[in-house]
């Protein structure tokens, strides 16, 4: 049998398609860009996204993706002596706020702060508002969770999953950390994303939520973004939890 040369092998797979002249310039074709991704990051009140997943969120805008934080209530709980509507007006100006800082958009699946429901009107109606954005991955809050709201934005979220998984409006399913020791338990990150380029802008986006008064709990997001970058080699770092049995898409 003739040995099979390295030259013969690439000419075989295809690696080599003409020769090129010593000494020449060969004309190499650019890669094509990447498909536009839409990121759709799921969280129970305003500020959930933004503390979950800031930095991973910028890093999607800021690389031409469609980002879109997807709050299931407008906060209506989240003001101490402020009534429903007008707690609701103001928290959903701080998330606009947010959602520039980060370049996403902010849309409300309209579930009430605090009476947040889990049941087939709910899942139905939640499934109206996801589907239509067409996502390519979704990222939601951790199911083992102190609080109840997270916990409903959660199963939500994974019912829409189990119904669209390996149908054509199949999404890859992230699950990210908040206040993790205190609300998220039980969490143990399968992938990270380095935010060491992102930080700023996700420690911007929390504090334009003036309302909640985020100089009184963003010190355990900072911890939490540089224990999870110290796991990941770097700065600082968001981790998360890939659902492997549907769709993959890579994090950046």
């Amino acid at each position: 049998m003739t040995p099979l040369s390295r030259r013969r092998f690439l000419a075989q797979s295809g690696v080599v398609a003409a020769a090129v002249p010593l000494g020449a310039t060969a004309a190499v074709a650019a890669a094509p860009s990447p498909r536009s991704l839409k990121v759709l990051v799921i969280g129970a009140h305003p500020g959930d996204p933004e503390a979950g997943c800031g930095g991973t969120m910028a890093r999607y805008a800021d690389a031409g993706h469609d980002v879109v934080a997807l709050y299931l209530t407008r906060g209506e709980e989240g003001i101490e002596g402020k009534g429903h509507d007008e707690a609701a007006k103001i928290r959903t100006a701080e998330a606009e706020n947010a959602c520039r800082v980060l370049k996403a958009r902010a849309l409300f699946a309209e579930q009430i702060d605090g009476e947040t429901e889990v049941n087939s009107t709910r899942y139905d109606a939640f499934e109206r508002v996801l589907l239509p954005e067409k996502p390519d991955l979704v990222f939601t809050q951790w199911p083992v969770d102190t609080h109840r709201d997270h916990r409903a934005a959660s199963l939500l979220s994974y019912e829409v999953w189990l119904k669209t998984r390996g149908g054509p409006s199949a999404f890859a399913l992230y699950y990210y950390e908040v206040m993790t020791g205190t609300q998220t338990q039980v969490f143990h990150p399968t992938d990270y994303v380095d935010i060491a380029t992102t930080e700023r802008r996700k420690r911007d986006a929390i504090y334009a939520h003036v309302s909640q008064k985020p100089a009184d709990w963003f010190p355990v997001h900072d911890q939490m973004n540089r224990f999870r970058g110290r796991e990941h080699g770097c700065e600082f770092a968001e981790g998360f939890v890939r659902h492997d049995h549907g769709r993959a898409v890579p994090l950046p």
